[in-house]
């Protein structure tokens, strides 16, 4: 399942009156449901932690974009990416869209990760390292350096998404299951 588009989702996003952009939104979503944050229609008032936000309407962009990340999660396939500028957008808007996704994963999965979430090593040590690019800021150029170092960050950071579901999604329900 593909996602929505930055702009469908923006323009969804204000129409509730969310004061996130969208790739603040798909990080904290993301993060929701990496730290075991149940798939509700209401996401958006749980991962901005405002109960009065209002609950997005079937086959909006922002119910669309829940579905798809869902389903995205989920696959076998690590068909899972990151809602983020198109590659046309300049270097520094790219990276700093990078870098508000990754803060807004961390307060999803807090809000969602339970306290005793055993985490792997791998998983730890990917966690800290969102953390240190949640804290970062773009300090870069336009040359093709950049953009190879920007395309691992997202590279990074998609796995260790996938990493984090593993450890306090999957990896708990295959433990019921053997039980």
């Amino acid at each position: 399942m593909t996602l929505p588009t930055p702009e469908d989702v923006d323009q969804a996003a204000r129409s509730l009156g969310l004061g996130a952009s969208p790739f603040e939104l798909h990080g904290g979503l993301c993060g929701w449901l990496a730290g075991g944050g149940d798939n509700v229609a209401d996401w958006p008032a749980r991962v901005l932690a405002d109960p009065s936000l209002a609950t997005p309407a079937p086959d909006s962009p922002l119910d669309e974009l829940r579905t798809s990340t869902a389903t995205q999660l989920e696959d076998r396939g690590f068909g899972f990416d990151l809602l983020l500028p198109e590659a046309a957008a300049g270097l520094e808007e790219r990276a700093q869209a990078l870098f508000d996704w990754c803060r807004s994963f961390l307060g999803g999965f807090g809000l969602a990760a339970v306290g005793d979430a055993s985490l792997s090593d791998d998983g730890a040590e990917a966690l800290a390292d969102l953390g240190k690019l949640a804290q970062a800021s773009p300090e870069l150029g336009e040359g093709e350096e950049d953009e190879e170092a920007l395309a691992e960050i997202e590279e990074f950071v998609r796995v260790a998404v996938l990493l984090l579901h593993g450890d306090c999604v999957l990896a708990p329900r295959h433990r019921k299951r053997l039980n």
